[in-house]
């Protein structure tokens, strides 16, 4: 009986497989080439194992082995395995072989895995150095996805396994990767929170606009408990965008649509000339984005961003805007990570705040606490928006927001904080119940909100005041007097050890 590696062994396994390039090549720049290769290995183990199956069930030169590997879930073109490759590792062009085989799967299987592993480049002079450096490392990254401990065959590891090694690779990359790490990874409890705040239900589509490598994504397609529902994404950056398209097909999501765009100014998610539209759209956008394309916004044919354009220099209701743009009107619920700034800000951003606000859109705001993200030390908020509380919208009477203040609760650590299972619990029940909890949460009503500006800084709203214990100064004045006679006394002995000793004191 063959024993599978449990998911901690797989993660230490894969992590292990990194040491060829740590402290050589920046993790920023070297994940992508490990996360392609550790696809491309499960593709090859894949098939080689299914192969060897088939050939046990038919005979090894049955034709229907050969159909069968044809109308597998994906084909590897003969000679594109991680086995052939890893034979010519000592080969002068190691970096070219690389390409040309991956190239090859993806031509092969381009309704799946097209533009996967075109952003990789394994024959990077500037990556990885000239053509001798190279190729050193190359082979050792090859002899280390070799090992016995990385056969990643269906009777070894389960899909699921290798999914969440997957994201487990991308996290560890991320918490070395400083703030560049926030343009790909969403931590994983509050990728959970904002799951289960959009709280999609099975038959749903659900898109995330600014999809990085796609975790956010795959947790709210978890969220809806059921394979009925369709994921959609759109990510600007190349290679981040491939390995989103890996991060899908390894977590069975093959219908996943994942596009390579810019959002905000050429959004490829189009239908019939119109933005499609989606039941829940979640989102984790790069916080305060400079030149997001507020120079071309007035002309935008999608009129996302009307009647106020937003700051060109922060594009935080850029995203909100397309967000909502994109949910189902009457129906569609949107939730947005975003920085604080946007629950005060003025300007332009006052303007969009108290509209949103004034059109019933607002459901919920939470603050989570500071330091949770690899990318930022500053604290983050979520945003709540629901279509359905507009006019015709199954919750259009609901007029009030919830306000939670989840600052204060969080599991610390050296270099950054995290989120237990009871804060996740603690912010998701008290949301989606909309309950009043002192210091902790409130219901607040348009009035309120009007009241203040339409600012949304949580303190307003949420009391989290702690009383100073009371002093009682006559008390506190025995004490100091007791200390100052025990301090005299204390100093008067000393004197006199000292004059015993001979010294002067």
């Amino acid at each position: 009986m063959t024993t599978k590696l449990d998911q901690d062994d797989l993660n230490n396994a894969v992590w292990a497989a990194c040491d060829t390039f740590r402290g050589a090549v920046d993790a920023t720049r070297y994940k992508d080439l490990i996360l392609a290769v550790l696809f491309w290995k499960y593709l090859s183990d894949h098939a080689e194992w299914q192969r060897k199956d088939l050939a046990q069930r038919y005979g090894p030169d049955d034709p229907r082995v050969e159909r069968q590997m044809k109308r597998a879930r994906f084909v590897l073109p003969e000679g594109t395995d991680f086995k052939t490759i890893h034979a010519k590792r000592l080969a002068d062009n190691l970096g070219e072989l690389i390409n040309k085989a991956l190239e090859k799967i993806e031509l092969e299987n381009e309704a799946k895995l097209k533009d996967v592993f075109r952003p990789i480049d394994f024959n990077s002079e500037t990556l990885l150095g000239a053509t001798k450096e190279r190729n050193r490392l190359l082979k050792l990254l090859l002899e280390d996805f070799a090992k016995p401990s990385l056969v990643l065959t269906p009777d070894k590891v389960s899909e699921d396994a290798i999914g969440e090694a997957y994201i487990y690779l991308i996290s560890r990359f991320a918490a070395d990767g400083g703030k560049k790490a926030g343009e790909y990874y969403t931590p994983r409890k509050i990728s959970e929170i904002v799951a289960r705040l959009a709280d999609p239900k099975p038959g749903m589509t659900i898109c995330d606009p600014a999809c990085g490598s796609g975790a956010l994504l795959i947790r709210a397609g978890e969220a809806a408990k059921s394979d009925d529902h369709r994921l959609f994404g759109q990510e600007v950056n190349g290679s981040t965008h491939a390995l989103a398209r890996m991060n899908m097909f390894l977590h069975g999501e093959d219908n996943a649509l994942i596009e390579w765009c810019n959002t905000l100014t050429s959004p490829a998610l189009i239908e019939d000339d119109r933005l499609m539209q989606f039941d829940r759209v979640v989102a984790n956008p790069p916080f305060s984005l400079d030149k997001w394309g507020a120079d071309v916004a007035e002309t935008d044919p999608y009129k996302r961003f009307k009647p106020v354009i937003p700051p060109k220099s922060r594009g935080d209701y850029a995203f909100i805007l397309h967000m909502l743009a994109i949910a189902k009107r009457g129906e569609g619920r949107v939730v947005c990570i975003a920085p604080h700034g946007v629950l005060f800000r003025g300007a332009a951003e006052g303007r969009i705040r108290e509209d949103l606000v004034r059109r019933n859109l607002l459901d919920a705001v939470v603050g989570l606490p500071a330091q949770l993200f690899p990318s930022t030390g500053i604290p983050v908020c979520l945003l709540v928006f629901d279509r359905a509380r507009e006019e015709g919208g199954a919750r259009a009477k609901v007029k009030d927001v919830v306000f939670v203040d989840a600052s204060r609760e969080f599991v610390p650590g050296k270099r950054q904080n995290a989120l237990g299972d009871e804060q996740v619990e603690h912010i998701v029940s008290t949301v989606m119940e909309r309950r009043t909890e002192d210091k902790y949460s409130s219901i607040v009503t348009f009035a309120e909100m009007e009241a203040n500006g339409f600012n949304l800084n949580i303190p307003r709203y949420v009391d989290t005041y702690e009383p100073e214990p009371e002093i009682d100064v006559a008390a506190l004045q025995k004490d100091i007097d007791r200390l100052e006679t025990e301090l005299v006394e204390t100093r008067k002995r000393i004197k006199l050890h000292l004059a015993e000793l001979g010294i002067d004191g």
